[in-house]
């Protein structure tokens, strides 16, 4: 009798204690955790002050060494009660880099690398309208890279290259979805304007506006925008050949509502007040070099870039010019992954401020790339925005940012 009562107490203390245990430990963050990371020794204070793991749960450091590139490293262990070990994640330590916070607006002027591909047409020859893509052989948002080995820069150079061909089968060399592939095409004989043509409609540059998320104090590196420029028809990705950064002005806002964007309504001139270069463009930005940091950056307002695994659910502040001067507006980050793989929708939050809400709606096209800082810390940049509550948004983790 006694035996079978305190079996069943000690059950519902096990049950009791391990529903205790569940609500006060972060089992979702702890899984989600990268096998390799970088923090500082501030984000460890950070994790353990604000319990971001749990109230039970302590981050140490051990086997702290410096390797021959004088980083230090080690390991951070996550234990239970500060003695059970639960979770050990390689470490490189070091202070943040330090950056100045974006938050303004950039026009962004690109030449692609090679020819996107945006439709095509017929061409009218002697017999009549010819279509000389047939079957798919070249789709929509393709780039083409080459015709005949020839390393195309800009649609100028195809007439010519046709003309010298004298209307023979070319080869075209694709790129599609990060892929090279071949096709061959016969062009046709205009009749109107006497040289042959292809049938295809193509671009070799964009632009766009965004927003600026960082500069390095360092060595004037930025990151902005969060995602990559993409084509407004095709949606494709763009590589880039070259491009230039601007200045932009804010001319007006269209407010958000829900299932309706809005929109930053900004102009810019291309060839005057050029403030940098563009060198890449990645699912997680635009990237370059600030030759110019005149009324791009605020030399006082400068933050380290936080790693994610100091970033918790709660408040924060986003910083946007979108009244005309660089502001900081509250937001809450309400929900957060430590990712093991970089991903531009690292976290989730909520526009709370009341003054950007009733400004903007929420959150606006043009506004992605606006920086995310948490306890003092660049920890993130807007990237999207949910249509259907446009006081939501998605944010990119700073450290990925950082090291693209």
């Amino acid at each position: 009798m006694f035996k079978k009562f305190f079996v069943r107490f000690g059950i519902i203390c096990f049950v009791i204690g391990l529903t205790f245990l569940t609500l006060n430990i972060n089992f979702s963050n702890i899984i989600t955790l990268p096998d390799e990371a970088i923090v500082s020794f501030s984000d460890i204070e950070y994790i353990n002050k604000d319990n971001i793991f749990g109230k039970f749960i302590d981050a140490e450091l051990s086997d702290i060494k410096v390797g021959n590139d004088k980083n230090t490293y080690g390991k951070m262990w996550l234990k239970l009660f500060g003695v059970i070990p639960i979770k050990q994640v390689s470490v490189e330590i070091g202070k943040g880099e330090e950056v100045y916070i974006g938050g303004i607006p950039l026009g962004f002027a690109i030449k692609t690398k090679g020819l996107l591909v945006v439709g095509n047409n017929s061409v009218l020859a002697e017999k009549g309208s010819k279509e000389t893509t047939k079957n798919g052989t070249v789709k929509d948002g393709d780039i083409i890279l080459k015709i005949n080995d020839i390393i195309i820069e800009n649609f100028e150079q195809i007439p010519q290259i046709l003309a010298e061909n004298n209307g023979q089968e070319v080869c075209l060399t694709l790129l599609r979805n990060g892929e090279e592939t071949l096709c061959s095409i016969v062009p046709e004989l205009d009749v109107q304007s006497g040289e042959y043509k292809i049938g295809l409609w193509v671009k070799d540059d964009a632009n766009g506006i965004g927003t600026l998320t960082f500069v390095k104090t360092s060595n004037n590196r930025f990151g902005a925008l969060g995602h990559p420029i993409t084509d407004f028809e095709t949606g494709v990705e763009i590589p880039i050949q070259e491009g230039k950064i601007y200045k932009c002005s804010l001319i007006g806002i269209n407010k958000a509502e829900k299932n309706t964007p809005g929109e930053l309504r900004c102009i810019f001139l291309m060839g005057v007040n050029t403030k940098g270069s563009i060198e890449k463009n990645t699912k997680y930005g635009v990237y370059g070099e600030v030759t110019d940091l005149k009324s791009i950056v605020d030399f006082n307002l400068t933050a380290e870039i936080g790693s994610r695994l100091g970033v918790k659910t709660g408040k924060a502040k986003l910083v946007s010019s979108v009244s005309g001067v660089r502001e900081e507006y509250e937001i809450e980050i309400i929900k957060a992954s430590y990712q093991p793989k970089s991903d531009d929708k690292s976290f989730v939050f909520r526009v709370t401020d009341q003054r950007l809400l009733k400004l903007t709606g929420g959150i606006l096209q043009g506004m992605s790339g606006s920086p995310i800082i948490q306890n003092g810390k660049l920890i993130g940049a807007v990237t999207h925005v949910f249509v259907s509550d446009p006081t939501k948004g998605y944010g990119i983790y700073a450290d990925w940012m950082s090291k693209m």
